[in-house]
């Protein structure tokens, strides 16, 4: 079963359109990795899924149309986005972001409960909950961002370019928290440059070129495309 389905999605900046009529669909609990070069749709994708763009097409989320769903009810149907570049609030602590993601939430205990699932995740934030976000590294700041996001008990999470600006070792370190919070039975749309890397991880995989869905299919598959590796694995 699907838990989101997306047909002919299209998104105009002015007279620019950056997303041309894209399907997209993924099952309850899968990895789909959507790649693609600079300028080829991959955020303006995410936020529009978010509600955060106006857009034409359809939009079917747990099987009921979100084309008139405000941006804060697709966050308390479980429907959130880690956003290219965090988006932290650099002078709150590490807590109070956490606590942040569950502002739509009224359950004090499972909010406590998800908040020792966050640091069981993450024992660093756990060891520097009371640190500003703002003084963190890049790599710790991924990892509020993604817990922040966890707080509101997601079942699709979408994540925008989660190793950009990190360190090797740190990348691998979130690639694998992604793998197993996908095993947890979260559906995770995952946007990232390193093609290879997200592919390695998926189980299916979209090719955005130009504000169109040019190929996709197993992610195995598309790591073993010549096209895709021309393209976008430097070989």
């Amino acid at each position: 079963m699907n838990i989101l389905q997306v047909r002919n999605l299209k998104v105009s900046y002015g007279g620019i359109q950056a997303l041309k009529g894209i399907d997209i669909d993924i099952a309850a609990g899968e990895l789909v990795a959507l790649i693609g070069s600079n300028g080829a749709g991959k955020t303006t994708t995410l936020k529009t899924l978010a509600g955060l763009l106006p857009a034409a097409g359809e939009i079917h989320y747990q099987a009921e149309s979100l084309h008139t769903c405000a941006t804060h009810q697709r966050v308390r149907d479980g429907l959130a986005l880690v956003p290219e570049g965090r988006g932290l609030f650099g002078r709150m602590s590490v807590l109070e972001n956490l606590q942040m993601g569950a502002y739509c939430r009224d359950d004090p205990a499972g909010i406590a409960q998800d908040l020792e699932r966050v640091y069981a995740l993450f024992p660093r934030l756990a060891e520097r909950h009371t640190q500003l976000a703002g003084t963190l590294s890049g790599g710790e700041q991924q990892m509020v961002a993604i817990g922040r996001a966890l707080m509101s008990r997601p079942k699709l999470l979408m994540l925008d370019e989660p190793s950009m600006g990190l360190a090797p070792m740190m990348v691998e370190k979130i690639f694998e928290t992604i793998c197993n919070i996908s095993a947890q039975g979260i559906a995770i749309l995952l946007v990232e440059q390193n093609a290879k890397l997200a592919l390695e991880v998926a189980q299916r995989g979209y090719v955005l070129e130009c504000g169109l869905i040019t190929l996709s299919g197993q992610a195995s598959m598309l790591l073993d495309s010549a096209e895709v590796r021309r393209a976008y694995l430097g070989s």
